[in-house]
């Protein structure tokens, strides 16, 4: 599957900015804040990068010949897992001086959890992210990352053998897998909010769309350093349906089903559309919106 060389598959500082655009409505939302009731959307774009960027480099190893699942999830853990050991050492005094005991026999089972990737697992079981109680739990926001590895110890080898049936079975096996997880999460979000909202299965989509955008560039190479009309219609638009997610949602919203396209697609929109040309993605690349989503 012979593939060209796409600079767009490179270093994109736009992307960290997209980053940003996703860590900050989380925060405020989590702050209380009025007009960012459902900054929670802030995950999904999120999940659209993390599905990008990390097929991104799977496909170029790949295309290399140097691609090993060994080595792949080798330097995921290297990557992760020093920084989450000290992120929850830090956690650590701090749910001691500020929890009560039975708070404290949760963040226990959390401190299991989060280290094998399941605290979205313990996180579905015990609670709901929308609960009075979530703000008591230091280590809820772990749940995303859970779901990531998740995604990733599936997504590799299945990527292969797709991979090896050429490109026609590639494109219509990992259709199907999305367009299954996306009716999965419409049910779950209509029925059982709890599994659709914290479980990989629901969640599967946002991130294959992520993967979806780094075979689009492989497959048909564009430019960064021009921008079209197209590409800032394009680029506006995906700004205005995060937007009108982050100020319009809330928590009674049915999520994270047909709803999450808004966020999903804005994203993806800005990802493929968006450079330093372009009047979204030069903002995105500004030193501050960059600094913040490194």
């Amino acid at each position: 599957m012979g593939i060209p060389h796409n600079p767009a598959l490179g270093y994109r500082p736009e992307i960290d900015g997209l980053r940003a655009l996703a860590v900050i409505p989380v925060i405020l939302y989590h702050a209380g804040l009025p007009l960012f009731s459902g900054g929670f959307v802030g995950v999904d774009i999120f999940f659209v990068i993390s599905g990008y960027l990390i097929t991104s480099i799977i496909l170029a190893q790949m295309l290399n010949g140097r691609f090993s699942l060994i080595d792949f999830y080798e330097r995921r853990a290297r990557r992760i897992l020093p920084a989450l050991f000290v992120m929850m050492l830090v956690c650590l005094p701090v749910a001691w001086l500020t929890l009560d005991p039975s708070d404290l026999k949760y963040f226990a089972k959390s401190l299991v959890a989060v280290p094998t990737f399941s605290s979205n697992l313990l996180f579905w079981l015990e609670s709901g992210y929308f609960d009075a109680t979530a703000e008591l739990k230091p280590l809820l926001h772990t749940w995303t990352l859970a779901v990531e590895e998740q995604y990733y110890l599936f997504f590799p080898p299945l990527l292969m053998l797709a991979w090896s049936m050429g490109r026609k079975w590639l494109i219509v096996l990992l259709i199907a897998a999305a367009l299954a997880s996306l009716a999965l999460a419409e049910l779950g979000a209509r029925h059982n909010a709890s599994n659709a909202f914290y479980l990989l299965p629901a969640r599967a989509w946002e991130l294959l769309t992520g993967s979806f955008i780094a075979f689009y560039f492989v497959w048909r190479p564009r430019s960064v350093d021009s921008a079209s009309h197209l590409d800032q219609a394009a680029t506006l638009l995906g700004i205005l349906l995060i937007g009108y997610a982050v100020v319009c949602f809330d928590s009674s919203t049915p999520f994270p089903g047909l709803n999450a396209l808004l966020p999903v697609l804005g994203a993806a929109l800005i990802i493929v559309f968006g450079n330093g040309q372009t009047w979204v993605g030069n903002a995105l690349s500004s030193r501050v919106t960059v600094l913040i989503g490194m």
